[in-house]
């Protein structure tokens, strides 16, 4: 059994360029399917935030529409309820990354807000990057390596292959156009190698330790390439 860090928003909204407050959080699918995967391989979850706060849920992610159907919404809300480890985490400022055999990273917009300005978030990631384990990140919360810096001002993660939201997921999920930034291009900015896969579609990129999925629907096999660099 190993201990796993889960990293998580504290932002309950997203600022627009309009200075508008979107209301979001982490994105559910994202949290309970790699939660269940590696609980049931018999590994242990922390939730680290900023500042020790509980994450909170976008309530777009409960929907039916986002859980494919009124069963799938239930599913989900019940998954949320049972994991304990969100209504406990620790301060992000108080984590060694010595505690812990793989750190993952959750989606949702809220990272855009708070993960992505966090030097406590950059410089974990960092020190994740270079320790060689395991190091997933899926959805929005790519957003966060933005945070990371070598020490030089450049990024530790210019050169690697990476995928997040794409800016047609954004577009076609319609906040494109009211975002300050969009995450792909700041993810091509900092020198990362963007792999977009189709809208939607499960898509995972694995280089080194560094495991990103694309959407909501590649957590599960994000969570399937966590396991397998655990061993």
């Amino acid at each position: 059994m190993a201990k796993i860090l889960f990293v998580m928003t504290a932002a309950d909204h997203w600022t627009l360029a309009d200075g508008t407050q979107h209301p979001t959080g982490f994105w559910a699918e994202e949290a309970v399917a790699p939660y269940r995967k590696l609980t049931a391989a018999g590994h242990q979850i922390t939730v680290a935030t900023p500042g020790g706060v509980v994450p909170p849920v976008d309530q777009g992610s409960l929907s039916p529409d986002a859980n494919g159907g009124e069963e799938g919404a239930k599913e989900v809300a019940a998954a949320l309820e049972s994991m304990d480890e969100l209504r406990s985490p620790i301060r992000l400022e108080d984590v060694d990354l010595a505690d812990y055999a793989a750190v993952f990273y959750p989606g949702g917009h809220g990272p855009m807000e708070d993960l992505a300005v966090s030097a406590e978030s950059g410089a974990l990631l960092t020190a994740a990057l270079a320790s060689g384990k395991p190091l997933g990140v899926v959805c929005h919360a790519p957003a966060a390596l933005l945070a990371a810096d070598d020490g030089d001002g450049a990024s530790p993660f210019a050169g690697y292959r990476v995928t997040g939201f794409t800016n047609a997921e954004e577009t076609q999920a319609g906040l494109a156009d009211g975002a300050k930034w969009l995450l792909q291009d700041r993810l091509v900015g900092i020198g990362t190698d963007f792999v977009e896969g189709e809208p939607w579609a499960p898509h995972v990129v694995v280089d080194r330790n560094l495991v990103t999925g694309q959407n909501p629907a590649s957590s599960a096999p994000l969570a399937d390439e966590l396991l397998r660099l655990l061993g």
